[in-house]
């Protein structure tokens, strides 16, 4: 079954002809002043992965954005300098998960987002929304890691969403909400998986016994958003919202997890970021 929302302006209209209405969830229904009047179609089934076989085709033609990062003034588009490297990760709405980054954590040198995992080339905002792509909302986080670790970006990672959801976060449901670290590096990789080991431990340790679903991969293509998605939330005419529903529990150190020696050596721990929790959205200064 399909469902059709029409949005423009501050109203909401849902119709059916032969077809279940389903209104889109609020969290999504408008961007401000910023898009004109729009059509979105989902699908009943966007909480199961779609296969490579009924995804949507792509374009060979890619989102063009501003190269410039809007509150940074980096350059967020390649290429980027050489001693600089990159890190995508997926916690529910781009929005809010990227505000985090470029606001709350040290030896930032660009963000941006987009969508990661699936299998359609150069996916539209409208075709992710359909749930046909098998994309998520990923942010690309560009970083000098003499400044702040691969280790340090799981703690806001973690701490910002609730990675035991599945196909969804917090109001925000779809394939396109779920939780992904998408690597560059085996080292990453590594990391990323006695990182994901160490806060499963502290959520049972609290009492939060569903497990993780954060899927954890390397090799994956990223694909810019449309410029009006790129640092939202520090828009003109901006809609303060971020989906994110973080569980309040913290990462343990990296100096509990269970890594390999060598990459234990090499893991350092920023203390402007290990001494902050990151359980919530970032809105203001």
């Amino acid at each position: 079954m399909l469902s059709c929302v029409v949005r423009g302006g501050a109203s909401v209209m849902a119709f059916t002809t032969a077809l279940t209405c389903t209104a889109l969830l609020p969290s999504r229904a408008q961007f401000a002043n910023l898009l004109p009047a729009r059509h979105f179609w989902t699908t009943s089934n966007m909480a199961t992965m779609v296969t490579k076989e009924e995804a949507l085709p792509g374009s060979d033609e890619a989102v063009q954005v501003n190269p410039e990062h809007f509150v940074l003034k980096t350059k967020q588009t390649p290429p980027f300098p050489s001693n600089m490297e990159v890190a995508v990760l997926g916690t529910g709405c781009f929005w809010g998960s990227e505000r985090v980054i470029y606001k709350r954590v040290p030896g930032i040198f660009a963000t941006s987002v987009g969508y990661a995992g699936g299998f359609t080339n150069n996916p539209t905002y409208k075709q992710v929304c359909t749930g046909m792509t098998g994309h998520t909302e990923v942010v690309q986080v560009v970083y000098d890691p003499v400044k702040v670790s691969f280790a340090d970006l799981m703690k806001p990672f973690w701490e910002s969403h609730d990675p035991t959801q599945g196909n969804r976060q917090g109001p925000d449901a779809g394939t396109q909400y779920r939780s992904a670290i998408y690597c560059t590096t085996e080292a990453q990789r590594v990391v990323a998986e006695a990182s994901k080991a160490a806060y499963g431990k502290a959520l049972v340790a609290n009492g939060h016994t569903a497990p993780i679903t954060t899927e954890i991969k390397m090799g994956v293509p990223f694909f810019y958003a449309e410029d009006y998605h790129q640092q939202y939330l520090d828009k003109p005419g901006n809609r303060q919202y971020c989906g994110a529903a973080p569980t309040g529990i913290d990462l343990p150190p990296p100096s509990s997890w269970d890594l390999p020696d060598d990459v234990k050596e090499s893991v350092t721990e920023n203390p402007e970021v290990w001494g902050r929790t990151f359980a919530g959205c970032v809105f203001g200064p």
